[in-house]
């Protein structure tokens, strides 16, 4: 009993949950020991059985990176999983090509994502860059000073081991209708289904807040911790491009990652209100790094600014965002942006403007700066 419990905590610390429990191979045997019923037990495997997780093709792995995750939600969003999301964008930061696979497999840790090369496996996003950095010799914290990796690293368990929580009970507690419309499901018992899914990921989500602690406070006081974290990002970014400077580094990768959900999947909260008003900076920042890096996830203009007399589902429609099985940003760039990133510069053309990202047009007062800005609070004085 207590393994089946630590497969748990593992599972959804990694946004893992109930999803993650039925990806893998003995699920309905912890589901029924979990419920202690053979009746909830078989609801599990009718469950599992109409999910139909899809098995991605078979290719050949040599020399290939296979990044296991989530499927997509529905929204747009590449991943409701912050963890998730800062993987797949460092890949694209450091510009490795992987291959995605969403079927729902857990790592041997019961961890999501975890990535294979070359037959190697590694899972936990801090380990999957110590991994990175090891066999293929990326390294985005390289110019960094041992004072600015200290404090990147300080940032990032920040980050991690404490505005993950409150961003987790915004998402699967204090919104989980909300958060329910953006599971991707098809089928004449969608409905039902990602309402048993998200029921039973929120219900997991309460009781891992309570073991760590945070989740035996007031909403309030979730809350109220919530802003400091996020004023203290956004004192910390200031007028500058990155967190570290005017070059990017892992702290970037993983604090979008987890701003991106307050920007995309949360209409209408307090944390969207936050981020899209007072520390516009932050929300600045996630369009920046949208735009240099996911070239194919287009968003609505109205969807970069709140608007509070809005409804909370009004204005968000579904974006193309594809599910690619293969993926490498070099496809994405030109003759000139490919010799831009061997000098150790990339940049992508925004999806929705004639203006690029790249270092030298986006520092503090340029003017695509000041259009972002516009565009994010339209009636905002610049």
């Amino acid at each position: 009993m207590m393994n089946v419990f630590l497969h748990f905590r593992g599972c959804s610390r990694d946004y893992g949950g109930i999803m993650s429990v039925l990806g893998s191979d003995s699920w309905w045997k912890k589901t029924l020991y979990i419920t202690g019923g053979a009746l909830l037990a078989a609801a599990a495997y009718l469950l599992h059985e109409l999910l139909a997780i899809r098995k991605e093709q078979e290719l050949d792995s040599k020399d290939a990176i296979i990044l296991h995750q989530f499927s997509r939600p529905k929204n747009g969003v590449p991943s409701l999983s912050p963890f998730c999301l800062k993987i797949e964008t460092y890949l694209r930061m450091v510009d490795l090509p992987y291959q995605n696979y969403f079927d729902g497999k857990l790592s041997p840790q019961g961890k999501m994502p975890w990535l294979e090369y070359n037959h190697e496996q590694a899972s936990g996003s801090e380990f999957i860059v110590d991994f990175l950095e090891e066999k293929l010799g990326v390294n985005l914290n390289r110019n960094l000073t041992p004072q600015e990796r200290a404090v990147s690293r300080a940032v990032t368990k920040m980050v991690e081991e404490h505005l993950y929580w409150t961003i987790a009970y915004c998402q699967w507690v204090d919104n989980l209708e909300e958060t329910q419309k953006l599971l991707a499901m098809s089928g004449p018992l969608s409905d039902t289904l990602k309402w048993l899914l998200s029921h039973l990921n929120g219900s997991m989500v309460r009781r891992e807040m309570y073991g760590h602690g945070i989740g035996r406070f007031s909403k309030e006081e979730v809350y109220a911790l919530m802003e400091k974290d996020m004023r203290t990002l956004a004192t910390l970014l200031g007028d500058k491009k990155y967190f570290m400077g005017s070059k990017m580094s892992t702290l970037d990768a993983t604090v979008f990652g987890h701003l991106a959900q307050a920007m995309w999947t949360l209409p209408g909260t307090r944390l969207e209100q936050l981020i899209k008003g007072e520390l516009i900076n932050l929300a600045m920042f996630c369009e920046r790094m949208r735009r240099r890096f996911w070239p194919e996830w287009f968003v609505e203009v109205e969807d970069l600014y709140y608007d509070g007399d809005s409804e909370s589902s009004g204005g968000v429609s579904p974006t193309g965002l594809l599910d690619f099985g293969l993926f490498s940003r070099t496809d994405t760039l030109d003759d000139s942006d490919a010799s831009s990133h061997s000098a150790g510069h990339t940049h992508s053309h925004s999806p929705d403007s004639d203006h690029s990202l790249f270092d030298s047009d986006v520092g503090t007062g340029s003017d695509n700066d000041i259009q972002l800005k516009e565009e994010l609070m339209p009636d905002l004085e610049v």
